[in-house]
């Protein structure tokens, strides 16, 4: 956020500019900006076109009633086609090709009709200086220094340093110790007005009381809440746990440090009775965790175990729904006919007649022409349901797709690029929770279920998924004085299996003759004992052995 003062027509005037993250982990991010902002600069490649994080960023403006000015970049370039990119952005969005600015960031060819284009086209902000304050809350961090800094858009009225203003949200009051906007370093003014997007630090101690879209206001005043933002929607969720069980308080010191930062991860504290004490966290997505976990280990110096990633699920009966978060429950499959199935769930010694549902996404996927079957068969395989197909031109072919959730979020974006050798563009967005026939896979060790390796898959693919898990397993679980054994199950059934012979140390080495009972008398003690070991040993499991899982599942 970087206010940019310019002159236009004697006029000095001040552009708060919001760069957005493209990857579709961010989407949230950008509703958010654009919240702030009465318009967009859509910029397209010359030389790419229209991808799927286009589509995606430009509902987002259009539902936020921007104004959208088309730019088209990289027009130096020697595949550049901005007649091609013109005709694209009219048969998808409407936009006339008069209005798109042909640019070229490298040469800087046309950047000087950009904020002309800006100040002609988008209108100022509204609201009035005379009115009653209502700010809302954008965005938070912390800082060491001077705690809890907020970015505010102005939306009515004006605020300056040493007012006293109050949360619509939590009803706490407090007084602005310093105003100011970014510079797009803290720069202080003493004042805001309307319209004007800026800082203010008001002394809260956590970024828990900065609730993302809130509204603040004067004290002693009544003013009507700004609609706000949708409360964020966690898409992965994944189990936390320290190395070494003793580390836990660093473990859980490191994590409240991050997220005064990033108030985004949802964090609760669990139990398991593989792994001890640990966390369970909500993510926006598969790279954000990836984002969170190494700065865990980089910047606090943690060492941690990450469960596999879970998706949500819905368990619904009667009027009642309850969101499942990880596979705790004993799930027991049965189909009552061809077209309806029900799950029951074992819990308290009471079985009830459950209905599960999945999570879904709308894909969007644009692609050359000469992919378009290899990508077909991609989706079929991830139970995908086809909802649009059709050409943006003759070059390049664009679809739509209701894809389950579990099976996007670990390396279908990875497969997808794979087999279009990089060409393709994905971006997905939320819909409907649907019922479908999964079923809770459970891995044994020596007959004990690890609840932090269990997982929800698709009943078609619970044989093969099960196959894989308890391979890897073997690989990487090293051999101890008992024999192991791995199982995948599914309920009581166990749909694969491998074992792990046990270190054994030659008993007859010592014997050079005699009558043979005696070997055998040697060869059972050491039988006896090795069923003792098995019973009251423990399988150390390494942490490879969950990052494999996680690669797997």
């Amino acid at each position: 956020m970087d206010p940019m003062l310019v002159m236009s027509m004697n006029h000095q005037l001040l552009l708060n500019l919001i760069d957005t993250p493209g990857h579709v982990d961010f989407s949230y991010e950008v509703s958010r900006s654009l919240a702030a902002c009465q318009g967009a600069l859509l910029v397209v490649d010359a030389a790419q076109g229209v991808q799927a994080q286009t589509v995606a960023n430009f509902y987002l403006a259009f539902e936020s009633n921007l104004t959208i000015i088309p730019i088209i970049n990289k027009i130096d370039q020697p595949t550049a086609d901005p007649d091609r990119v013109k005709a694209q952005l009219k048969s998808m969005f409407d936009l006339e090709p008069s209005d798109a600015l042909l640019t070229s960031a490298k040469t800087g060819q046309g950047l000087e009709h950009v904020l002309p284009a800006v100040i002609e086209r988008i209108p100022p902000p509204p609201g009035s200086s005379s009115s009653h304050l209502r700010i809302l809350l954008l965005d938070s961090y912390y800082d060491e220094y001077k705690g809890v800094i907020c970015h505010v858009a102005i939306v009515d009225g004006a605020l300056q340093k040493g007012d006293k203003i109050s949360s619509a949200a939590t009803g706490q009051a407090y007084e602005v110790l310093d105003v100011g906007i970014m510079h797009p370093e803290l720069t202080p003014t003493g004042v805001l007005l309307s319209g004007q997007v800026g800082h203010v630090v008001t002394g809260m101690r956590s970024t828990k009381e900065a609730r993302v879209g809130d509204t603040l206001y004067h004290t002693r005043t009544t003013v009507e809440p700004l609609p706000g933002f949708k409360p964020v929607k966690h898409m992965v969720f994944s189990g936390l746990y320290p190395a070494d069980g003793s580390n836990f308080d660093a473990l859980n010191h490191a994590i409240e440090r991050l997220t005064c930062n990033d108030a985004s991860v949802s964090i609760a504290k669990e139990s398991s009775t593989a792994l001890g004490l640990g966390f369970r966290c909500g993510f926006l997505g598969l790279l954000h965790m990836d984002v969170f976990h190494q700065r865990l280990e980089q910047e606090y110096g943690a060492h941690v175990i990450s469960t596999v990633p879970t998706v949500p699920y819905i368990f619904e009966y009667s009027d009642e729904r309850y969101m499942l978060q990880w596979p705790l429950l004993i799930l027991i499959w049965r189909k009552q006919s061809r077209s309806s199935e029900s799950c029951r769930i074992a819990l308290k010694s009471q079985e009830t007649s459950y209905c599960l549902l999945g999570t879904y996404r709308i894909a969007t996927i644009i692609i050359p022409s000469e992919y378009v079957g290899p990508v077909i068969t991609l989706c079929s395989e991830r139970r995908g349901l086809q909802l649009e197909y059709s050409f943006i031109d003759s070059q390049r072919a664009f679809m739509k797709y209701r894809l389950p959730l579990r099976e996007i979020v670990v390396d279908f974006y990875n497969e997808l690029k794979s087999i279009t050798s990089g060409y393709a563009s994905f971006d997905y967005e939320d819909s409907e929770y649907q019922q479908s026939d999964l079923v809770k896979l459970d891995i044994l060790l020596n007959g004990q279920s690890v609840d932090a390796m269990a997982t929800i898959v698709h009943n078609l693919k619970a044989q093969c998924v099960g196959r894989e898990l308890v391979d890897k397993l073997k690989k990487f679980i090293d051999r101890q004085m008992f024999e192991i054994t791995i199982q995948a199950a599914i309920g009581s059934k166990v749909i694969a299996r491998e074992t792990i012979s046990a270190m054994r140390k030659n008993v007859l080495a010592k014997c050079y003759g005699g009558d043979v009972t005696r070997k055998k008398k040697l060869l059972e003690k050491q039988k006896e004992r090795k069923k003792r070991m098995k019973r009251v040993g423990s399988v150390d499991r390494p942490q490879e052995a969950f990052h494999q899982l996680l690669k797997v599942s």
